[in-house]
């Protein structure tokens, strides 16, 4: 049985790190995603991955299939879909103002996980023809080190969009870099401005972060109702939890937010329509939580120890996708639910700011 330990990480930062020690068995996760702070044993038994099905052209959160297990909203067909989307419209707008979009992203450190996901994000610009720049700085490099590259690429023309890719070494000011990105460019969405427009009614936040951008995309691209519904998000994270919350509110969406302080979760979550889980805990929310037919998206990226997997692990949701199945009409598979989405929606932020900046149409 794997060791899981928790932290609650208040930051902002969409870093999961996932280390696994072969001598004891034990994994250590920091899963940046909710405000939980606990440490727990999970096997994840009882909870597996189905694989995904095609998108379909409706759902109701009251109603569940005909088949009494529930259909699987497949976050990775829907990405190649956007994807597909994206790359005509870059293409469109070289033929028309030989704009190329351009995503540039600033690296601090050798983690490994960071580096695949700056290595994921480069791939999937080359895929849909956005140009792509990158700039890796060492661990030991200065905050103004760090500020010089952003405020260089503020001013590049040739730049529409700026990630630096998160977490930063500790002796760098998170917040104070994550501000300096220009709002123009911020397409994480985590300027606060974009979120203080994204908080106030009547306000429009020139983007939005992209992990909850992708879950309210997936239920448009479902046909699954908002408006009217009681939604509730597990996680108030400022990178998935409350944008999600937000998001779900500006759809007319009856919101509740469970948090590490929540009395009575099982009873609140028993009452949704849409559940939207960010919380960082191995198969969490149990069948017993979900009311019949409600819609589920997973946003958990979680490892719990498996023997006969390649790697001695597997990635399970917040969610415990075996039970879940067969009371909700919809759920998101983990992985190929949410994961694919959030790079489908930088892309998408990515372009939209090219668009904006030369008032491309």
């Amino acid at each position: 049985m794997a060791s899981l330990m928790f932290t609650d990480c208040s930051s902002s930062t969409t870093s999961r790190l996932i280390h696994l020690n072969r001598r004891s068995g034990t994994f250590l996760l920091r899963q940046c995603v909710g405000q939980l702070r606990l440490q727990t044993t999970a096997s994840g038994r009882g909870c597996c991955i189905r694989s995904s099905s095609s998108p379909i052209s409706a759902i109701s959160a009251d109603t569940k299939s005909s088949e009494g297990a529930a259909i699987v909203i497949d976050g990775k067909a829907v990405a190649k879909k956007i994807r597909d989307e994206i790359t005509i419209e870059v293409s469109r707008m070289k033929e028309s103002i030989g704009v190329i979009p351009g995503l540039a992203v600033i690296l601090v450190g050798d983690r490994k996980d960071s580096a695949t996901y700056v290595r994921n994000k480069k791939k999937a610009c080359d895929s849909v023809g956005i140009k792509s720049f990158e700039v890796r700085l060492a661990e030991d490099s200065s905050e103004e080190e760090v500020l010089k590259s952003v405020s260089g690429f503020n001013d590049d023309p040739s730049v529409h969009g700026i990630l630096v890719q998160l977490p930063l070494p500790s002796h760098m000011d998170e917040q104070n870099i994550l501000n300096a990105v220009s709002i123009e460019k911020d397409v994480d969405g985590f300027h606060p401005l974009n979120i203080g427009r994204l908080a106030m009614r009547g306000r429009e936040p020139l983007f939005v972060p992209c992990t909850p951008k992708g879950c309210i995309e997936l239920l448009h691209r479902y046909n699954i109702e908002i408006k009217g519904k009681r939604a509730v998000v597990i996680g108030r994270s400022n990178i998935v939890g409350m944008p999600a919350a937000l998001l779900l509110q500006r759809e007319d969406a009856t919101v509740s937010i469970i948090h590490s302080r929540t009395k009575n979760p099982e009873e609140i979550t028993r009452e949704a329509d849409i559940i939207i889980a960010a919380v960082g805990q191995p198969n969490m929310v149990r069948g017993s939580w979900i009311k019949p037919g409600a819609v589920i998206i997973d946003v958990g990226i979680n490892p719990v120890e498996d023997p006969s997997a390649a790697r001695g692990y597997r990635l399970v949701g917040d969610i415990c996708y075996e039970e879940a199945s067969k009371v909700a009409s919809a759920i998101t598979p983990v992985p190929g639910g949410v994961g694919p989405m959030t790079i489908a929606m930088l892309l998408s932020n990515t372009l939209t700011s090219a668009k904006r900046i030369h008032n491309f149409q």
